[in-house]
């Protein structure tokens, strides 16, 4: 999948210190020499990140609130050769209670996992419809189908995020380009600290097996448990009176 074009794999993660877009790197059967950039603020975290890969990790300044880095990160990262492989991974999960507080805030959140997203991916699937191939990999969430009041700014800023990825997915449908949407329900790892899991929770590690394993087929969608999809199903039918009393 990687090496596709007679060279080792080359793959940017958006979002570089992400638990998820991490493990799907390592979950990969890519070669030793495969060239991972890590976009992110933090250099010495995405360093750390790196160093934890069995691949050579390069960080990528790339700032998501700041919409006047997205095309020069795009820029940068192909600079040195086509990218195979753009895992958009870059998000925030802010309490609901604090969004209520602070509109402000909740505009922040949408701007990092929504519209850098938009930025960015179509920056990079210009790029690759140019080489015509590549993969991107776009982290939607069980929260795009129906936000809850709980958390009804982040399911919102998902649910345009989802939107969006299966537009890409027809806008580049016979280019060569492929999209995987990838939609796991709650995830147990430093973003949902201190909350309780709820059913057919995951880690980041199980996404990123579900993810490499779909990397390795052809689907264009995959929910991580796959029983979830079932559930997104029965979201749907609850009447609204008895899904405003849902308290998660």
């Amino acid at each position: 999948m990687l090496d596709n074009l007679g060279r080792p794999g080359r793959i940017l993660l958006l979002g570089g210190t992400s638990e998820i877009g991490l493990a799907i790197i390592a979950a990969l059967a890519a070669p030793r020499d495969t060239e991972v950039l890590l976009a992110g603020r933090d250099e010495q975290r995405l360093a750390a990140a790196g160093k934890e890969l069995p691949f050579q990790a390069t960080p990528l300044a790339f700032d998501a609130l700041s919409v006047a880095t997205a095309e020069p990160a795009i820029e940068h990262a192909f600079a040195g050769g086509p990218i195979d492989l753009v895992i958009a991974a870059t998000g925030v999960l802010t309490a609901q209670a604090e969004l209520d507080r602070d509109p402000p805030l909740a505009a922040r959140m949408i701007d990092v996992n929504f519209t850098s997203h938009v930025t960015t991916l179509l920056a990079a699937a210009a790029k690759m419809r140019a080489q015509r191939t590549g993969t991107i990999v776009v982290l939607s969430s069980i929260a795009a189908v129906r936000p809850r009041k709980a958390n009804f700014v982040y399911g919102a800023a998902k649910a345009g995020l989802d939107a969006f990825a299966r537009g890409l997915t027809d806008a580049l449908a016979g280019t060569g380009v492929r999209v995987l949407l990838v939609r796991p329900g709650f995830v147990i790892g430093r973003m949902t600290a201190g909350m309780s899991a709820a059913p057919l929770s995951s880690t980041p590690e199980q996404v990123g097996k579900a993810v490499a394993a779909a990397l390795a087929g052809s689907r264009t969608q995959v929910w991580v448990p796959r029983s979830l999809g079932l559930l997104a199903v029965l979201l749907r039918l609850i009447p609204r009176p008895l899904w405003r009393k849902m308290r998660r």
